[in-house]
């Protein structure tokens, strides 16, 4: 919207900076201004020039001699084509348009670019998100959820952003922590098997916690370590079983194979069932090889060191390689003394193939906040190695889901299972809409059930900053009058229902009636739509359209309550079905970003 009146202003504003003899700032951009009787845009480009004078050596205040600027341009430029005024204010200068030209400008942009309106410009990068990944003999719980469901957020709001995307998927399917449910399940319980693809998944799950549990390890023990205080021979047993898996002794492998896929086969299904494709997938057993050759290469290049030989593991004293002389990014080991491979080689392995089998420019890695250290040495290693990709690896960092009664342990066992999360919504919500529409017939209740019930638990997870903690609460999840999905999908209801009793939506006409305040501070909303998805996927941050969506259906509820639609006549009655139609619109491209369903009814 008002892309050429602004690229005009733009060189009009060039011209005033030369013509003043001052020199035109690099970039001249434009922000909204704040309603105040009318719309505007407004740039800090005045500040930007009146800081280059103070930097070259004049002895000048930046604030005043900004304002000074400001109202020296405003002489030089005029009024620019498109626009009614233009204005000086401390130090900005702020380009104003017509109430009624503005209102008219953004719900006919809404309408004419429909899904697109917001969508960015392609950009010369490609980008990967790496995320829906638990590791396998576990079972898929709900902090995998908020993984899953942050990630494929993320991945949308690139998209939509212009980014050249790709969907990545990391399983861990290696390591002593699948190396303990296989000891687990081999000596204790060979030779059986649940039925039904969720069941055998939850199955591994718990002999997975009665292996820790036999082996008396300790809840802060990470899996790739082995420190058990159970009896010696079970560590001794997974410790050889460990050993013939890296061998590639094919009993061993089989078993691994066999119990793997029952993961697989669950995580499949729950991709589906959250809307999720995954492009590519990497697994943790393909780049244990690599990994080791990396270790090696790396001593080659004198940036680790192996100090097998006097029995030690291979390291890189990173602050040593960068010439630090305090401790910052510390030692990090790559190998251990038998030379088998921990997880810092393997992650270096996999950005190895992101960078040079799929030419990724940035990588986002959405991975719990405990593992945030090794990342940044993991970033560090990177660059040292010369991959310039590195600067451009962010790890995105989130906090874990808990009950309301505690904390989750896959080792202890007491996790909330996402499977059985999303069959109790569903139950919850097909009760809410029974009571609330009993007039939908069972199909369209259940469908409509189905797509709250997953925008429930999607809300929840992204309405949180992704690096704090969050508890799942049913009563939250599910509330229809406060901030949650399925208030969001309520006011997108309303709009259809509206939309579908009018009929025939009018054609674009001139705004003549004066704005009601709850139509200003609804155009005024679905006309920052662009700026905010352009933030969340600058910053990485799907709480920004998640907050977003939560206004927008406030404020078209307030829209609702406050303007009459179908009771108001002729054009006030079409500027408005057209304005509920521009509202549905963007409410459903932000519940689209965030992974969510926008019902026709519920």
């Amino acid at each position: 919207m008002f892309e050429r009146q602004l690229d005009k202003a733009t060189t009009s504003v060039r011209k005033g900076f030369k013509r003043l003899g001052l020199p035109a700032s690099d970039e001249i951009a434009w922000v909204p201004t704040p309603f105040s009787g009318q719309w505007g845009f407004g740039t800090a480009a005045c500040f930007q020039v009146a800081a280059a004078e103070a930097r070259s050596g004049k002895k000048v205040k930046v604030p005043a001699r900004a304002e000074e600027i400001a109202g020296l341009l405003q002489g030089e430029i005029g009024v620019p084509e498109g626009f009614e005024r233009v204005e000086a204010a401390g130090g900005y200068l702020n380009l104003y348009v017509e109430a009624a030209v503005y209102a008219g400008t953004v719900v006919d942009t809404v309408l004419g670019q429909g899904p697109d309106f917001g969508r960015g410009e392609e950009k010369a990068e490609r980008l990967m998100v790496e995320y829906a990944q638990p590791n396998t003999h576990h079972s898929f719980h709900i902090g995998h959820a908020r993984n899953a469901i942050l990630g494929e957020s993320l991945a949308r709001i690139v998209e939509f952003a212009g980014f050249d995307t790709i969907r990545a998927s990391y399983p861990g399917d290696h390591g002593l922590g699948v190396i303990k449910c296989m000891w687990a399940y081999k000596r204790f319980f060979e030779g059986q098997e649940p039925e039904g693809l969720h069941e055998r998944g939850q199955w591994l799950l718990t002999i997975y916690a009665e292996a820790n549990a036999l082996l008396g390890l300790d809840e802060d023990v990470e899996d790739d370590e082995l420190q058990s205080s159970g009896p010696s021979e079970y560590e001794a047993e997974v410790r050889e079983m460990y050993r013939k898996w890296d061998e590639g002794d094919s009993e061993v492998r089989e078993l691994w194979k066999k119990t793997r896929q029952w993961s697989l086969d669950e995580l499949e299904d729950i991709l589906k069932m959250l809307d999720i494709e995954i492009d590519v997938f990497f697994y943790e057993s393909e780049v244990n090889e690599p990994a080791k050759a990396i270790a090696e290469e790396l001593i080659q290049l004198g940036i680790a060191e192996d100090e097998r030989p006097q029995g030690g593991p291979v390291i890189i004293k990173i602050d040593e390689k960068l010439g630090l002389k305090s401790e910052k990014y510390r030692t990090a080991v790559l190998l251990r003394s038998d030379g088998t491979t921990l997880y810092l080689a393997k992650d270096l392995a996999l950005a190895k193939a992101k960078f040079e089998n799929y030419q990724v420019d940035r990588s986002v890695y959405v991975v719990d906040v405990r593992q945030s250290f090794h990342f940044v040495q993991a970033f560090k290693i990177l660059e040292l190695w010369g991959f310039p990709q590195a600067a451009k690896c962010y790890h995105l960092a989130y906090g874990f889901v808990t009950l309301p009664e505690g904390a989750m342990s896959a080792r202890r066992g007491n996790v909330i299972l996402y499977k059985d999360v999303v069959d109790e919504t569903f139950k919850r919500v097909v009760e809410i809409i029974e009571e609330k529409n009993p007039d939908l017939s069972p199909e369209q209740r259940d469908e409509a059930a189905r797509q709250v019930s997953m925008g429930a638990l999607a809300y929840t997870m992204l309405a949180v900053d992704n690096r704090k903690d969050t508890i799942y609460n049913w009563d939250r999840a599910l509330d229809f009058e406060g901030q949650a999905a399925p208030y969001i999908q309520y006011a997108h209801v309303r709009a259809n229902s509206i939309l579908r009793r009018a009929g025939v939506l009018p054609k674009p006409l001139a705004i003549e009636h004066g704005l009601a305040p709850a139509e200003i501070q609804l155009l005024d909303r679905l006309s920052r739509f662009p700026l905010e998805a352009q933030r969340a996927a600058d910053e990485y941050k799907p709480l920004l359209i998640a907050n977003y969506a939560y206004d927008l259906a406030r404020d078209f509820t307030e829209f609702y309550q406050h303007c009459p639609v179908l009771k108001a006549e002729g054009a006030v009655r079409d500027t408005r079905l057209r304005l509920t139609a521009a509202a549905k619109q963007v409410l459903a491209t932000s519940l689209r970003l965030l992974s969510i369903k926008a019902p026709e009814v519920m």
